[in-house]
């Protein structure tokens, strides 16, 4: 029988390709580390009849992110409460003693996702477990990801951006004072708004920030 080599060199590079393809691996989620230097932890609550404001200087974490399989991913993030910022020393003190935050036994505020689901074209519904003063809720934020890019120094950017709405009796801080008129001084609701500038991580270690 006489076999034509042109194909039998056609079936052998094929063979060849589909084991190639077979033996080379999956593409690993991308690990993004939270840069602080380019992001913003802040939050607002109600004080007699207006809103105040702070944010948290010091945070970090990593966002893993898998495109092609979006539950995958996963979301680690932590909060130094001590960091606490609402451009006054002595509300910012007493925010850290044991009527609020309690810092000296709750260092940190920490999230750990275990779920996320893709509901639109850029925006995640991300899902886990948010301690604050000591006390874990179950809690699901609403994520967009702004989209990533090269920083021109060989780093590739990402950015994320979520904000949400807590009430702080639910983490044990119910301190408050009540007015003669009625009402109190705070509110319970608190609007928190995170913004994420991202570095995803290299094989040769993390990338700092500039």
């Amino acid at each position: 029988m006489t076999v034509d080599r042109s194909l039998l060199e056609a079936g052998v590079l094929a063979l060849l390709l589909t084991l190639a393809a077979g033996a080379a691996p999956a593409r690993a989620a991308d690990t993004f580390n939270i840069d602080p230097n380019h992001s913003e932890v802040s939050f607002q609550v109600r004080h007699f009849v207006t809103p105040v404001r702070g944010e948290f200087g010091n945070f970090g974490g990593t966002v893993v992110m898998d495109a092609a399989d979006p539950s995958s991913s996963s979301v680690q993030f932590w909060i130094n409460t001590e960091s606490i910022d609402t451009r006054n020393d002595r509300r910012d003190q007493h925010l850290r003693s044991e009527d609020f935050f309690y810092v000296e036994k709750n260092p940190q505020i920490t999230f750990q996702s275990d779920k996320v689901e893709k509901t639109g074209e850029n925006t995640y519904d991300v899902s886990g477990t948010l301690t604050m003063r000591g006390v874990s809720q179950q809690v699901t934020l609403p994520v967009t990801y702004l989209g990533s890019i090269s920083d021109g120094r060989g780093n590739t950017r990402a950015g994320f951006s979520t904000g949400t709405t807590l009430n702080r009796k639910d983490y044990g801080i119910n301190w408050n004072q009540a007015l003669d008129q009625g009402g109190f001084v705070l509110g319970d609701d608190v609007s928190v708004a995170i913004d994420l500038e991202t570095i995803q991580k290299k094989d040769d270690g993390d990338q700092a920030g500039r």
